[in-house]
Formats: C-alpha cells, sequence, structure tokens
C-alpha cells in the first residue's frame, strides 16, 4: 500500500462503498467488515484505508434508511497464522540460512488462527446489532520468542523496522477504549451516535471497560511463551482445528 497508494484507496475506501451500496440494493440482512490492527491508530496509508473502510462499514447503518434491514458490523483481529505473509513460513525458511531477521527484539504480535477467526465471524453474525467492532480476545507473542520455537538453532540478525511497521500492535485505541464492553471471550467497541444510550450488549452481561482501557499486543495479560508457541505450531501442522483452539466463544451472550 506505502509504494501503490492508489490501489489501496481502490480496494479499501472505493471497494467498502461498493460493498455497502450492493447489500443495502439487494437488502442483505447482515454485512460482517473484516478489519485489521492496523486500523487502530494507524501509522501507514494501509491502515488508514482500514480506517476509512471502518468508518464507512459503521456509517451505512444510519443512511440506509427506515425501509432497509440490512445491518452493518466490524470484526477486527491481528494477525491470521498460515495466511499469505505470514511470518512463519518466512523464518521457517529463512532458518535454513541458520540466521533469522529480527526488525526489533521488543517487536510483540496478536496470534489468531484462521480457524478461530473463522468461528469468530460465524459467532458474530449471530451476535452482531449493527455498527459495532467485535475484538476477540486473542494471545500475544514476542517476535524473538516465536524465533526461537521455529528455530532454537538460529542466530538472530536485527534489521530494523520497515516503513509504516509499528513495534506493537493495538487492537483497541484509548479513544475507542471509551466504548468497550468486555465479556469473557471479546470486546465489543459501541457506537454512542448509533446506540446512544440504550447499549443492548450491557444487558447480555457484557460490563464497560475502565477510564484509559486499551487493547494492545504489549499490555495483554495472555501472552504465550517458546514452549506454548512450539506446542501450537505443532498442532497447526497437524490440521489444527477448532476444537483444539486456544479459546471458543460458546460463552458470549446470546
Amino acid at each position: 500500500a506505502e509504494y501503490n497508494p492508489a490501489e489501496a484507496i481502490k480496494t479499501n475506501i472505493l471497494g467498502a462503498m461498493n460493498v455497502i451500496d450492493a447489500a443495502l440494493y439487494n437488502n442483505v440482512k447482515r454485512v460482517i467488515a473484516l478489519s485489521t490492527d492496523k486500523a487502530c491508530n494507524p501509522i501507514n496509508l494501509y491502515g488508514a484505508t482500514k480506517l476509512c473502510s471502518d468508518k464507512l462499514f459503521t456509517a451505512a447503518n444510519v443512511y440506509r434508511g427506515f425501509d432497509r434491514d440490512t445491518i452493518f458490523t466490524i470484526v477486527r483481529y491481528g494477525n491470521v497464522l498460515g495466511s499469505r505473509g505470514s511470518v512463519v513460513p518466512f523464518f521457517k525458511e529463512r532458518s535454513k540460512t541458520g540466521v533469522l531477521p529480527i526488525t526489533d527484539p521488543r517487536m510483540t504480535r496478536f496470534w489468531i488462527t484462521l480457524d478461530q477467526g473463522v468461528h469468530f465471524v460465524l459467532k458474530v453474525l449471530e451476535l452482531a446489532k449493527g455498527g459495532e467492532i467485535f475484538v476477540p480476545k486473542i494471545p500475544s507473542m514476542k517476535i524473538t520468542d516465536l524465533a526461537k520455537a521455529i528455530a532454537p538453532e538460529c542466530s538472530h540478525e536485527i534489521v530494523g523496522i520497515r516503513p509504516g511497521e509499528k513495534v506493537h500492535e493495538s487492537l483497541i485505541g484509548e479513544d475507542e477504549g471509551r466504548n468497550a464492553i468486555e465479556y469473557k471471550e471479546c470486546y465489543v467497541v459501541r457506537q454512542n451516535q448509533f446506540h446512544g444510550e440504550n447499549v443492548p450488549h450491557i444487558d447480555n452481561g457484557g460490563r464497560l471497560c475502565p477510564e484509559g482501557f486499551t487493547y494492545t499486543s504489549d499490555n495483554n495479560p495472555d501472552t504465550l511463551s517458546i514452549e506454548d508457541l512450539r506446542r501450537i505450531l505443532e498442532q497447526i501442522s497437524d490440521d489444527y482445528s477448532i476444537e483444539k483452539a486456544r479459546w471458543s466463544l460458546e460463552d458470549i451472550p446470546q
């Protein structure tokens, strides 16, 4: 996106507008937009376009009018293990050289599997009221611990942070945290301009997050150890399934 901004704008902003228009035209009942940690306090163009996308999908709940039943909701999570561009296959390939490149030894990242992400989205389809941002509670990891879990025999070469890259990921910023509701397995960021004082999620067992709350990969109480990472990587290689997931979402209030 940093080197081809026009395409990022076409995909994430104009593309979002096209999806919204098509959903309203066809009276689609529910639309779930997949966001990213990079949309929270963005520092690069990709994150800025995804933030615009989030705002467009949220605002669509207002301009849909009263004659349509379509609701728009956002799901936001971090890196998907094993997806295209994931650091895991990159580390595995580079381990053959005996040296793994590390951008910054302080770096932390959220961790979610593809099965967990799909399961969460399907659950949100049932729970969505419209205009919220659903954020799953997922573990974090240190990038150096992941490197040690994948290739403990390799040395590390510090190569520096790339343009537009963060040291730590953020899924809920401080401004959003004021409107966040906590459940056992996820957070829901409400939008006051749509929900007002009547917040249906509160009635279903959620509790407001404390003042100053943020959800970032470096302040996450659930941090994976090197042994945790090794175990999960082994499970992933054996067709990791929803049943083996570190957490499930069955007890989110209906």
